[in-house]
């Protein structure tokens, strides 16, 4: 019987197949010691894993090490998730390497994965307990380390943005063993002191380990009971803690934190400017209406002939009194005579009312036409700034080479600009 033979290929391929549908071996977790670490100028990290009788061969491209939190070198105890495969050409197999931690990160993560879970079914993560930021706080407290570059950055932020706001600072421990405590009981003491509107919590970067302070149940609850709006600000933008899902808001890193905290002073002066130009309109449009209707009402008959209406209510009572006394017997005309003395009487008194009424509405008139009156507004100390007859709302439109003029209640003057300063 004629044997079959096989070529390196075709045995190579079939122990590809094999390797590549084990699912034993397409999700592989291992404990291992690094050794003859390689890294390659692409990024890609060539090492070999071992234990005290074994040892097998690793790779790991450059896609997956974005994920590292530690840098690798020989010797290092690990915990490497990936799986293995043949590579064809020359058959051999080793270790596709996906995720890598430190041996002892592991349990971190775990951990984390644990009590991420049992606070999310607690409720602590929820949205509707969340609370809004304030929008102008006058007081800032942030919970972190003094001597850190955390505080210098949020610092530094809030001072360009909104110097208006005070920074109190309630020192904390932001690593080590005794930090959850620290970190707790100083967001709780800012509750008890009721001096500021809104709390920045965090640190600056760092490995796991660093910011497990941050993972703690103790300071979760504490978020989460606080009253004050909280931001957490824990490591870099790819850090995530438990601290910030139970916050109010979080932010990528502390200046992040600064930014998010404070309105910015150059929009709130935009804002104040469209106002004033808003206000000016609003004031110019009053004016002009109630001097429409001052002009209506000076040139109304009761203004301006008021004897007009006397004498027309003299003429009906004369007619009345001819036709009395054409028409009536003397009995009925001495009691018209006596009516009409009361209609004058209380004519003469309606006219009064009247005449008073009007005047009374005059007056009026002429204070909401004073109220209104820009030049009024300026006499508070409000001037208005000119340059080619063109009133100008910001000095980003003024022209250096140009003169301008200033316009005040009692007169004007007409400047020469020295110098031009920009805020």
């Amino acid at each position: 019987m004629e044997r079959k033979y096989l070529t390196v290929t075709a045995l190579n391929r079939y122990l590809k197949y094999k390797f590549d549908h084990d699912e034993n071996l397409q999700r592989i977790l291992l404990k291992a010691e690094i050794s003859n670490f390689k890294h390659h100028s692409r990024g890609h990290l060539y090492l070999t894993l071992k234990d005290d009788n074994s040892q097998i061969q690793a790779v790991m491209f450059a896609s997956n090490t974005k994920s590292l939190n530690f840098k690798p070198k020989d010797g290092d105890q690990v915990i490497v998730e990936g799986h293995i495969a043949v590579y064809e050409p020359y058959g051999t197999y080793q270790v596709y390497i996906k995720k890598m931690d430190k041996d002892g990160v592991g349990d971190l993560y775990l951990a984390y994965e644990m009590l991420k879970e049992k606070l999310e079914k607690l409720g602590l993560f929820s949205e509707s307990h969340k609370v809004p930021l304030p929008k102008y706080p006058k007081s800032i407290g942030v919970i972190t380390s003094p001597t850190g570059a955390a505080i210098r950055d949020i610092i530094n932020v809030i001072s360009i943005r909104y110097p208006l706001a005070r920074i109190i600072v309630y020192p904390a421990l932001v690593q080590g063993v005794n930090a959850k405590e620290s970190i707790s009981e100083q967001i709780n003491q800012a509750n008890r002191d009721k001096l500021v509107d809104v709390l920045i919590v965090g640190r600056g970067g760092g490995s796991i380990e660093d910011l497990w302070a941050f993972n703690e149940e103790i300071v979760a609850r504490s978020i989460y009971a606080s009253k004050i709006p909280i931001i957490s600000a824990v490591g870099h933008e790819t850090d995530f803690t438990i601290a910030d899902f139970v916050s109010d808001r979080r932010a990528s890193t502390p200046s992040h934190a600064a930014e998010i905290c404070v309105p910015n002073k150059v929009e709130l002066m935009d804002n104040i400017n469209d106002s004033i130009i808003r206000l000016a309109n609003s004031l110019n449009n009053a004016y002009e209406l109630a001097k429409g209707n001052f002009s209506k009402v000076v040139k109304s008959n009761v203004i301006v002939n008021p004897e007009k209406i006397l004498e027309t209510r003299k003429l009906k009572l004369i007619y009345l009194e001819d036709k009395l006394v054409a028409y009536k017997p003397a009995k009925q005309i001495e009691y018209y005579h006596n009516s009409i003395k009361n209609y004058r009487i209380r004519l003469s008194q309606i006219i009064t009312n009247l005449l008073k009424e009007n005047q009374h509405r005059f007056n009026n008139q002429i204070d909401k036409l004073e109220l209104v009156n820009p030049l009024s507004i300026m006499k508070k100390g409000y001037t208005i700034t000119k340059q080619d007859n063109q009133i100008k709302k910001s000095i980003k439109e003024i022209d250096e080479s140009k003169a301008i003029t200033v316009d005040f209640h009692d007169g004007s003057l007409d400047c020469k600009i020295n110098k031009k300063v920009v805020k």
